[in-house]
């Protein structure tokens, strides 16, 4: 200051010395005087600085809930779940899968100990019961999830049957006195199962037609198998639909449409300087090869002239088919004439949709099925369970289709439903299926994709930071979960990753020792994250702001900048 009390720098030129300053060091610069800190938090000074120092692309707008960059800049700082707080031991085996209450009061683990495991979510986290599914003849526990009102959980495994075969079953367990209330089988194992009411699941039975032809049949089950009204089945048929080329219905889930409440996502695919945007189509190869949208009483002449011209021109020599193309083909125009179409409906808000992994051309699962639910199938009341068979002459029509020309490795919903968030590792790009048992080769890079449910379309870039290195033949499950601003997933890479829904950037890598199978981001607090791992842990995460809320013997936090300059990542 001169002697008359005046700035000897004008702001601009301080302006332009904090250009070129780190974050930390503007921050520090601001508390020298008054003059500085009012130019240390000029928005257009952080807007740089939020673009530079996360390297987001400037025609990125800032997120719409923001209300300056300054505290933009700082919530990706300094509210992502980085820090390490908390690591549970008590499992004795990999750890494979993780899912929170509604409340976030309670979370459970699965692993290959073969145990379920409750937990308290509280400041410090503490076991709350251990279930041993040992003694039903369980392998390992693999999946679970609680019911809307946090009453029930429904925990899945592999099940070892006759003759040492493999199939999988689902527990419901009481979370008021722990006690198992119901089993289910379920089939193949990776359907894992899934809630669709707060006392009903969905599991799944498999068929075999022929070597590699099959059905799937998805049921809906009543948790308490007691049930004694002659009007309300224990189970009772949802869908039956067919599978081709060895394929198989897998990892079931439940999206609720009264729930789309959040507004469109910016970063529209379509708008990415002309990039392809993937919309749901039912993948037919041609009109001819649609489903006949009548019964099949009304196409079962198309089909019969279909399967004896191409026989006539298999065995006259003009076609040459190996078995299993033949079989697939056979199958194909056969359910032409017995596929029922999707059921109409007035774009009700209570429909809620099935979404599933399924494939057309290889055992791999490289496409995403979604069946509409409607209300009247929400429930098991209605005709005992063997009436109206006339229509399991029928397999069901899916509504939407979208091929990921990949291996589907996870699958998540946001908290609000509307946008699927998908793990892909992505096959090279034009490789053809040749034979059903023999999928292409997959990429180490984990694609992770973005759908809307209301559109039926592809949002956002795809996400890629995380990596997986195990065969298209032996590729497992890597669960992912999503918050209100961050997506989360685990990687074979020993690392968890966490992304911004917004940016699409990459905010933290979270170390564990070996393979890092599932994340859960708490409900409530999405500063909270859980991290479960091969190496037979679960790690707790917290933001630095929460550690420092937590930690500091007043309740006022230290400042943001001292934190940025002592942490810096």
């Amino acid at each position: 200051m001169d002697e008359g009390g005046m700035p000897l720098l004008p702001d601009s030129l301080i302006y332009q010395i904090f250009l070129s300053l780190g974050p930390a060091d503007v921050l520090a610069a601001g508390l020298v005087c008054r003059q500085w800190q009012a130019v240390s938090r000029d928005e257009f000074l952080w807007r740089e600085q939020f673009y530079r120092y996360y390297q987001v692309a400037r025609d990125v707008p800032r997120h719409p809930a923001a209300t300056s960059w300054y505290e933009e800049f700082r919530r990706l700082y300094d509210m992502v779940p980085c820090v390490e707080v908390q690591t549970l031991k008590e499992h004795t085996d990999q750890v494979l899968h993780l899912s929170f209450s509604h409340s976030g009061y309670q979370f459970a683990s699965c692993s290959k100990d073969c145990t379920v495991k409750i937990w308290n979510n509280d400041l410090s986290i503490s076991l709350l019961h251990s279930a041993d599914m040992r003694p039903y003849n369980w392998s390992y526990t693999q999946f679970s999830q609680f019911n809307q009102d946090d009453s029930l959980l429904l925990a899945s495994g592999v099940f070892l049957g006759p003759h040492n075969s493999s199939s999988g079953e689902i527990a419901v367990i009481s979370l008021d006195s722990f006690a198992l209330l119901s089993r289910v089988r379920n089939k193949p194992y990776d359907v894992f199962g899934c809630w669709l009411t707060e006392t009903s699941l969905i599991s799944g039975n498999l068929h075999r037609i022929g070597d590699i032809t099959s059905c799937s049949v998805l049921w809906l089950n009543n948790a308490f198998q007691d049930v004694e009204s002659e009007n309300v089945n224990v189970v009772k048929r949802l869908f039956k639909i067919q599978n081709l080329n060895a394929s198989t219905i897998r990892t079931v889930m439940v999206a609720d449409c009264s729930r789309f409440d959040s507004p469109d996502l910016l970063l529209d695919a379509g708008d990415q300087a002309g990039l392809p945007c993937r919309v749901f189509d039912l993948g037919g190869d041609s009109e001819e090869e649609a489903p006949d949208p009548g019964l099949h009483t009304s196409g079962s002449g198309r089909v019969k002239e279909g399967l004896r011209r191409m026989l006539d021109s298999v065995l006259d020599g003009h076609t040459q088919l190996s078995d299993c193309a033949l079989e697939a083909k056979v199958a194909e125009l056969l359910a032409q004439g017995h596929t029922k179409p999707p059921e109409c409906s007035d774009a009700d808000t209570r429909n809620k949709y099935l979404i599933f992994t399924t494939g057309c051309l290889t055992y791999s699962p490289h496409q995403i099925g979604i069946k509409q639910i409607l209300p009247h199938q929400m429930t098991t009341a209605g005709p005992v369970l063997g009436e109206g068979r006339g229509s399991d002459a029928f397999f069901d029509a899916l509504d939407h289709v979208i091929d990921v020309h990949g291996h589907i490795i996870g699958m998540g919903l946001s908290p609000d439903n509307r946008y699927l968030y998908v793990n892909s590792r992505a096959w090279p790009p034009g490789s053809v299926v040749a034979d059903p048992m023999q999928p292409p080769p997959i990429a180490e890079e984990i694609d992770l994709l973005v759908f809307d449910l209301k559109t039926m379309r592809e949002v956002k870039r795809a996400l890629r930071a995380h990596r997986a290195y195990t065969p298209n033949d032996e590729c497992f499950f890597i669960f992912l979960d999503v918050s209100r601003d961050f997506v989360a997933s685990g990687a074979e890479d020993r690392h968890g990753y966490i992304w911004d829904r917004h940016y699409n950037i990459c905010l933290a890598k979270l170390r564990h020792e070996d393979v890092v199978n599932s994340v859960a981001f708490s409900p409530q607090e999405q500063e909270l994250l859980l991290t479960a791992s091969d190496d037979a842990t679960i790690k707790a995460w917290r933001s630095p702001r929460t550690v420092r809320v937590l930690q500091a013997p007043r309740p006022r936090p230290r400042p943001f900048f001292s934190w940025f300059a002592s942490h810096r990542r």
